[in-house]
């Protein structure tokens, strides 16, 4: 399977091409294309699709999209699947197969060959890139903001990429060369100065200085249109030797003017350059357009923060070199000692150091603050430099140095975030994109051995979180030990709790830079630091932050704002916060050797206790019976942090990932009670929103904990709603035996109320594995008791009793029970048994043959889940559905709700039902007159049904495909029939009498 997304979508593989469906559907495969390999999650795809105000339905959506694309993949030739993840989906496909990232990878690879001198491998490659990058990322599709970043980012990488090839045509003697390669995109593009500015250098090499000052007027036109701003000073002097040139004799070549000779500083004090910087185009480029711009008015104050580590230094002392020729008075670089063991410098010790660092003799320097102050002033007014600030500790560390006139470009980088009107907005900088990570790891350890192992180095990269300063360590000790593989390092990164230690070269570690930013900290806010780390999620809210730490919340979150100003912490949302993963570790260990035992775990304690009771509040409103059943606890600790939260079933969707996480963290920290209630509580909102493999992992958790606990109660609880998953995910046994289980303890303690709830459950399984007569009998027992008085849980049996009756063939019984369970939804207001009615009721009517009633009805029932959120029986209510539009010859509509189902059923993983919607699509395809697709379908079907132990598809697979085959191959039809007349008169049920009328006809 190959994958474009450069000049249009398109997927191919060695037998044809791929249907990508609708635009939006395409959106998402291109999110998921572009992060190949790594998981995108369900929100960032529904910013992507619906940037604006997404609909109620974003989410089902999206899971539809995801779920038509998985199932078109597996449906080509299996090379590429797109898998569902917790929170999201992942694309697993050969790094090679995107286009993208294949033509990246080649650029990068060429710019590393660059760098290390190889110039005539570096062109065969780049020569390559440019020549396989055919067009804009994703044109034509209505591209969100995660893709329209990406398409500029992959324009820069392209244009970068051309510029490099285009050099080293004009430095081999090539001009020409370099024109054709740069007059395209620059037509394109024509506010990129440092685009056209190589153009009209290879014009003018080229002796066509007439078509350099072409290439200007055009560029200062659109500069002036779209963005304001005249030309920088390159184009003003390559346009000045544009018309020095055209003034000579008509045959006079200067080939001499294609490379401007930069005018060399009178002092430079930048530290020496790194050889391998990547990355940071467009912050480059949008701080070199916005220094331009305000250089002319006033002195240029930039601040650049962020955490430590993530490339400050290097990227402020890169801004300094591309500025050197619009500044060529004075580079100056001052470290200010912000963040470090020694002092923090005073201002009077820099203005010392730079004045001299200007020449100015020491004789000349006063002594007093306010003179010396007063004649830095005056020699920058006499010059045109840049200087750098580095590592700056304060507004009142860096304003005595700030410049005042026109003609300086102040630099200051800072791990605090630094709130002064003289300081201007700050460039906060963000940790590496993978793809430029990896990079800088093929440049650190070595491109030969990050190309060899792709995976490993993506592994890498991952480990380091993207950090530069974290890379360079690691890329350096690998560079250092020949010996080792790419993966020898990612095994070793991998130990989270000795992944610090293996990031480290010498004596410069990861834990020296983090420990400065950590050290000035107040005591209060350490310990906030530490026992953020015990947090298991990615990103946690500032009530859950206020349970972890025990302050008031006004108090929390003031401390979690000055985190975050230090760059220690990251606000990804308003009041929601993220720990990176290395300055998690780091603070994990402080916490560890700091942080008594005791302490953490109160700490996790009040966190788990706070979402246990946020998430019983939901679960109170979805599931009304858990009102003073066996969950009631006592009120909470904190009751001002439940009512910030506010919890909702959108807040469970919001947390569903971090409270699946803290279910196993209280099972793996011994927090018993804690896991099984939490689980317990979760449960039905994981069942109406189809998250099944949530649902498995949390109760098997509460399961571990209860068992441990010895708490037979719990113990039971955790059986019945495990089972529960294993029933929708086609695991028959298990969820018998483990509903068996839980009966039994029920009785044994003398429960014979839950003990008849819980049996309740297993006619359920009952039905599903066939044994159609044990379910309507079972069904019925409960029911005479439920009527007695002696049980209450009528909204549980009526419909699983109803069900049972409506597989042997007793519609009218059925019927009653379901319109019952109706009345009953309807009293009660619960739109979950509304809703569960309605689709029952539309189901017996269907095969009653009233299909005009049953379709409005089963239509009203998926309007209601459309409103609620409720998906749970969504598959099998529309393979119902279907079946009733193809009975009305309505066959588009019913293979629609048939593809729906079974898109839908792939998606929560519900086999039971994916065998239901692989057999009614087969009987659609077949009414349209599709005899091969339908064949195919019956055999999925019954494969599928075979392998789950579904006796009535795998049933109903047989009579359909003996249908199919009658008039080809009598025989086999015969034999078929056989085999479904087999099954269906071992388990019951209507037909048997169809499938033995049909072997009857045939003798005759």
């Amino acid at each position: 399977m190959k994958i474009r997304v450069l000049g249009g979508l398109a997927a191919y593989y060695e037998g044809g091409s791929v249907h990508l469906g609708t635009p939006k559907q395409q959106l998402v495969l291109g999110m998921l294309a572009v992060h190949a390999g790594r998981l995108v999650t369900l929100d960032k795809l529904v910013d992507e699709l619906w940037p604006d105000s997404p609909p109620r339905s974003a989410l089902p959506n999206v899971r539809t999209y995801a779920a038509n694309l998985r199932r078109t993949f597996v449906h080509a030739d299996g090379e590429a699947m797109v898998v569902r993840r917790p929170g999201g989906y992942q694309l697993l496909i050969s790094p090679d197969a995107v286009d993208l990232a294949r033509v990246e990878r080649q650029i990068a690879h060429g710019r590393a060959l660059a760098d290390a001198g190889h110039a005539s491998a570096a062109i065969r490659v780049l020569t390559d890139a440019v020549d396989n990058w055919s067009g804009l990322l994703l044109p034509g599709l209505p591209l969100g903001p995660v893709l329209s970043a990406r398409r500029e980012l992959a324009e820069r990488e392209h244009e970068a990429a051309l510029v490099l090839l285009a050099g080293f045509h004009l430095s081999s003697g090539q001009p020409e060369d370099a024109i054709r390669l740069l007059r395209p995109h620059a037509a394109r593009q024509p506010t990129r100065e440092g685009l056209q500015a190589v153009l009209m250098e290879a014009l003018l090499a080229s002796g066509d200085s007439a078509g350099a000052a072409a290439v200007y007027r055009s560029t200062r036109a659109a500069l002036d249109e779209e963005l304001g701003v005249r030309p920088g000073s390159r184009l003003d002097e390559l346009h000045r030797k544009a018309l020095e040139t055209g003034r000579r004799l008509p045959d006079s070549r200067d080939r001499s003017a294609s490379s401007s000779p930069r005018v060399a500083p009178s002092v430079s004090w930048l530290p020496r350059p790194t050889t391998d910087f990547v990355g940071r185009q467009d912050v480059l480029d949008r701080l070199l357009r916005e220094i331009r711009r305000r250089s002319e008015q006033a002195a240029v104050i930039q601040v650049i923060d962020g955490m430590a580590g993530c490339g400050k230094t290097t990227l402020a002392v890169r801004l300094a070199e591309m500025l050197g020729t619009q500044h060529p008075d004075g580079q100056l670089f001052v470290d200010l000692r912000g963040h470090g063991e020694t002092a923090a410098l005073e201002p009077q010790a820099v203005l010392l150091t730079l004045l001299r660092q200007l020449g100015v003799p020491p004789g000349r320097v006063p002594t007093d603050f306010e003179d010396r102050a007063d004649l830095w002033r005056r020699e920058l007014a006499q010059r045109r430099t840049v200087l750098v600030l580095d590592n700056a500790a304060s507004v009142e560390q860096v304003l005595p140095l700030l410049p005042e006139g026109v003609g300086t470009v102040v630099l200051i980088t800072t791990r605090s975030r630094l709130l002064a009107t003289e300081l201007g907005v700050p460039e906060s900088l963000e940790v590496l994109t993978p793809a430029e990570a990896v990079t800088l790891l093929a440049s650190t350890a070595g491109a030969d051995r990050v190309r060899a192992e792709a995976e490993a180095a993506d592994e890498v990269v991952r480990r380091c979180g993207c950090l530069p300063l974290a890379i360079r360590l690691a890329g350096a000790r690998l560079a250092h030990r020949p010996s080792w593989l790419v993966a020898d390092l990612a095994a070793r990164l991998a130990d989270e709790r000795g992944r610090l230690g293996q990031i480290a070269v010498g004596d410069r570690t990861l834990v020296d830079a983090f420990s400065t930013s950590y050290e000035p900290l107040d005591e209060r806010s350490r310990q906030v630091f530490r026992l953020l780390a015990l947090h298991p999620g990615d990103d946690l809210s500032s009530p859950m932050a206020a349970a972890l730490v025990d302050l008031p919340l006004p108090e929390t979150e003031r401390v979690l704002d000055d985190l975050v100003d230090r760059h220690l912490l990251e606000e990804k949302a308003n009041g929601r916060y993220r720990l990176h993963d290395l300055v998690r570790e780091y603070a994990s260990g402080l916490s560890r050797r700091i942080d008594p035992p005791r302490v953490l775990r109160e700490a996790t304690d009040r966190l788990l206790e706070l979402c246990l009771h946020a998430a019983l509040s939901v679960a109170a409103e979805l599931e009304p019976r858990l009102r003073g059943s066996e969950l009631a606890a006592e009120p909470p600790s904190r009751p001002d942090l439940v009512a910030a939260i506010s919890p909702d079933v959108e807040w469970l969707e919001r947390e569903r990932t971090t409270l699946t996480a803290l279910v196993a963290y209280a099972t793996e920290t011994g927090s018993d009670e804690f896991s099984w209630r939490l689980a317990r509580s979760l449960w039905r909102f994981f069942y109406i929103r189809t998250y099944f493999d949530d649902m498995l992992s949390t109760h098997r958790c509460g399961l571990r904990s209860a068992q441990r606990l010895g708490d037979q109660e719990a113990t039971a609880q955790m059986q019945n709603y495990l089972a529960s998953a294993y029933v929708r995910t086609g695991d028959y046994p298990a969820a018998t035996k483990l509903v068996e289980s839980a009966v039994e303890i029920y009785e044994e303690l003398g429960d014979t109320r839950n003990a008849a709830r819980f049996r309740a459950n297993l006619t359920v399984v009952y039905w599903l594995t066939g044994q159609l007569e044990a379910a309507a009998q079972l069904g019925a027992y409960l029911r005479r008791e439920v009527l007695l008085g002696r049980h209450a849980w009528i909204d549980l049996v009526l419909p699983n009793h109803g069900i049972a009756l409506a597989a042997i063939g007793r519609y009218q019984e059925a019927l009653q029970l379901h319109r019952l369970h109706l009345f009953l939804a309807r009293s009660a207001s619960d739109q979950f048994q509304l809703l569960n009615a309605l689709g029952h009721i539309g189901m017996v009517r269907s095969r009653m043959g009233d299909f005009e009633p049953a379709v409005r009805i089963m239509e009203a029932s998926l309007r209601l889940r459309d409103r609620t959120g409720h998906r749970y029986g969504e598959p099998e209510l529309r393979v119902d559905l279907g079946i009733a539009l193809r009975e009305l010859d309505r066959l588009d509509e019913a293979r629609h709700q048939h593809e729906t189902a079974l898109r839908l059923a792939l998606d929560n993983g519900e086999r039971h039902a994916q065998c239901a919607a692989l057999n009614e699509l087969g009987t659609t395809a077949g009414a349209q007159g599709y005899p091969q697709e339908a064949i195919r379908l019956h055999e999925q079907a019954l494969k599928l049904a075979s392998r789950i132990a579904h006796p009535q598809e795998q049933g109903r697979a047989l009579a359909r495909l003996g249908s199919l085959l009658v008039d080809k191959d009598p025989d086999e039809a015969r034999r078929l029939w056989r085999r479904a007349l087999a099954i269906f008169e071992r388990i019951g049920g209507p037909e048997q009498q169809r499938v033995r009328a049909l072997l009857l006809g045939m003798s005759h």
